[in-house]
């Protein structure tokens, strides 16, 4: 297992998988297989993706930690950085398809709409963090600043969370919200546990 990680191959292999779904929202659109409202499948389909994506990258250290697994680490930065590659797609989709690339409307839209607010605020908090993802940016702040700044990784889970909730809200379909919910739920009670023992563990040492 550990060898299959560790392989040079492995990272590519990663990163054809996270452009995967992009391949296809891409092939759905040239050959009309988005179904009757192709510009709402490609902005919801992105907005799944990153929430995907994050979900995943918040898996990685838990994983690492229980399955005993340190290179694991390796891919976090790069899932990292897909996150905010599809929530980048998700807004310019917005933008673009339902607002026209207008930003006077765009900027209306954002103060007038929670959901779509709260959407930007999760963008707008992943910029810093996309770009402090580089070990020049690390060693510029710091580890434990850098690690400080990259906990904003919790806030903007629940802040996406909120934002598909009242999306789905429309429809009143909250089964995926639920979903996505539990594992946001479990993934910070996991580091919340792992914090409280760290202490305890090092005193018996």
């Amino acid at each position: 297992m550990k060898a299959v990680f560790l392989h040079p191959a492995a990272k590519p292999v990663l990163f054809v998988l996270c452009l995967w779904p992009l391949g296809w929202f891409i092939y759905g659109a040239a050959f009309d297989q988005l179904g009757a409202n192709p510009a709402e499948a490609l902005i919801r389909g992105l907005g799944d993706w990153t929430l995907r994506l994050m979900c995943l990258t918040l898996a990685i250290t838990p994983l690492r930690v229980r399955l005993r697994l340190p290179q694991l680490a390796r891919f976090r930065r790069m899932l990292g950085l897909f996150v905010f590659f599809y929530a980048s797609l998700h807004l310019l989709a917005y933008g673009w398809l339902d607002m026209g690339l207008e930003l006077a409307d765009i900027a209306r839209d954002i103060a007038k709409r929670p959901f779509i607010l709260v959407g930007f605020a999760c963008w707008m908090l992943l910029l810093p963090l996309a770009a402090t993802s580089f070990n020049r940016a690390i060693r510029a702040l710091g580890a434990r600043r850098w690690q400080a700044l990259h906990r904003l990784i919790y806030l903007i889970a629940g802040l996406a969370l909120l934002h598909f909730f009242w999306m789905r809200g429309g429809k009143n379909d909250y089964t995926e919200v639920m979903v996505y919910g539990a594992i946001i739920a479990v993934l910070l009670l996991e580091r919340i546990w792992r914090a409280s023992w760290r202490p305890s563990l090092a005193g018996r040492g």
